[in-house]
Order: C-alpha cells, then structure tokens, then sequence
C-alpha cells in the first residue's frame, strides 16, 4: 500500500474550513497540521470495513485443505501443554 500524501494546512486553516477538510478526509485526504510552523498532529481517513458477500467467501475456501478435527485436536495436544487441572501460572 502507498504511503499517503500528506497537505500540511494550519490550525487556523483547519479551524476556519473544518468542514471543507473534513469532506477532503471523507475523500481519501490526509493532512499535517501545523501550529506556528511546527507540525503537530495528522488528520488521515479511517480505514473502513470492506463487506465480502457470502458466496466470494465460500468460493475463496472451497478449494483449502479439509480439516480433520480429532487430529487437529491430537496435534495441538501434542505441541502444547493444556492440562485445565495445572494452575501454576
């Protein structure tokens, strides 16, 4: 992913055209804002959640590996120690 672009605008900027700014972030806008010429802080977007309708979903995992539970489950047990009985933390 690129790095974003950054505007530097001033407090004052941003106080006097708060929306106009903040329709830019809405946008994909990203901005330093500076107060007497030393940078303080950034204004970036969110990044938002991005909906997968179900059938791409099932699609995507329909060609993965089936897995086997109980040997799953034998090779955790294995690797790891998970007696529920030992508190000793």
């Amino acid at each position: 992913m690129a790095e974003p672009t950054f505007r530097e605008i001033t407090q004052r900027e941003l106080r006097n055209d708060s929306g106009g700014i903040l329709r830019s972030v809405e946008r994909g806008g990203s901005f330093v804002i500076t107060r007497n010429g030393t940078p303080i802080g950034r204004l970036v977007p969110l990044r938002r959640r991005t909906f997968v309708p179900r059938d791409h979903v099932v699609a995507a995992f329909r060609t993965a590996a089936t897995l086997d539970a109980e040997r799953f489950r034998r090779d955790v047990d294995e690797a790891v120690d998970q007696d529920p009985l030992n508190r000793d933390w």
